[in-house]
């Protein structure tokens, strides 16, 4: 079996400067150290939904906890349901739930999803249109446990299925929102979920979640940066600090994958000649970058230069996730240091 690699974790390298950290560094944690946050968002939003809907069930391949659905299991303990470690009897049983009318809202982790259920997805879920909600945990590089875990290429995999929306939401209040509107959707939806102790972050711009909507959270002139998922957080942070050098940046967050508003992203990549950087949390091979640059393209719309940020391709290191982000270039600092270098090209 192939040993991952492992970087030397910060709180054993630490200067006197460095913020001493633990082993928990390297769990699905992404807020900052004085940042508002909200506890299981999707859990609770689903148990409060639940309470409105017959038809929800909630599902889990041993993994309830750690996706937040004991909220809802502590909330609704005859509408929970525990599969054990069986991600592909999880998704036929889901499937079979919702032929029944029931509308199944399954957890686990992405990578467990995408790698070893995908053709129990494919074929039981979206080729027949199903009403389930795939809700999975620790996308992209929200962990530092190394390849088995992080799931940097689930969107990339599930593109190619038909019938299936995918959604990447920002923070807190944006899995607040979208799970209602995910009910409302008739068939099948893939959300990356972010757990826990989940940041706040597009309280303060008034953002209001629709689904297959991209949307304009701040505007600027020099540079048009188009994020899903905790990328939007880290751009929006580095949009703040490029004001203070004097670049005007935009932030278009996109949370709905597919289908893609093109129609948002073309108009705004058409004006003021800008510098485009497409950031997300996902290899940039199949993703969210891929995606816009093949519109682009498609649509004969040219900006000043066009970029990526996202995670390269290649089995990912493990360690503490500031590390990880630093070295992968998804944190605040990177992320505006990119953009400076693009701007000075």
């Amino acid at each position: 079996m192939r040993r991952s690699k492992y970087i030397r974790p910060d709180f054993l390298t630490r200067g006197a400067d460095r913020p001493r950290m633990t082993t928990s560094a390297m769990i699905a944690s992404i807020a900052g150290p004085d940042q508002s946050t909200r506890p299981a968002p999707f859990g609770n939003a689903l148990a409060a939904l639940a309470e409105k809907d017959d038809r929800i069930v909630g599902m889990s391949a041993d993994l309830a906890k750690y996706t937040d659905l004991h909220v809802f299991r502590a909330a609704h303990p005859d509408k929970f349901y525990q599969m054990g470690m069986a991600e592909q009897l999880l998704m036929m049983s889901a499937a079979g739930m919702a032929r029944e009318g029931f509308q199944p809202w399954v957890t686990t982790y992405a990578v467990f999803a995408s790698r070893r259920a995908y053709d129990f997805i494919c074929l039981a879920i979206a080729e027949e249109m199903l009403d389930v909600k795939i809700i999975c945990a620790l996308p992209g590089l929200t962990t530092g446990y190394g390849p088995s875990h992080q799931a940097t290429e689930d969107i990339a995999m599930f593109r190619g299925m038909p019938n299936l929306t995918i959604i990447d939401p920002c923070d807190a209040s944006e899995i607040e929102q979208a799970v209602p509107a995910i009910a409302l959707h008739k068939g099948p939806v893939y959300m990356r979920l972010l757990r826990g102790n989940v940041p706040v972050v597009l309280d303060e711009y008034g953002y209001k979640f629709e689904l297959g909507k991209a949307k304009i959270i701040r505007d600027g002139a020099d540079v048009l940066i188009i994020s899903s998922g905790l990328m939007t957080m880290r751009a929006l942070e580095a949009a703040k600090d490029l004001q203070n050098d004097g670049v005007e940046a935009a932030v278009l967050h996109v949370p709905t994958i597919k289908p893609l508003d093109e129609a948002t992203i073309l108009a705004e990549c058409r004006k003021q000649n800008r510098l485009v950087v497409v950031a997300e949390n996902h290899t940039v091979i199949g993703g969210l970058g891929e995606a816009v640059g093949a519109a682009l393209m498609r649509s004969n719309v040219r900006p000043a230069a066009f970029r990526q940020i996202g995670l390269p391709d290649e089995f990912l290191e493990a360690g503490a996730l500031p590390t990880l982000h630093d070295q992968y270039g998804l944190s605040t600092l990177k992320v505006k240091a990119a953009i400076k270098s693009w701007l000075d090209e």
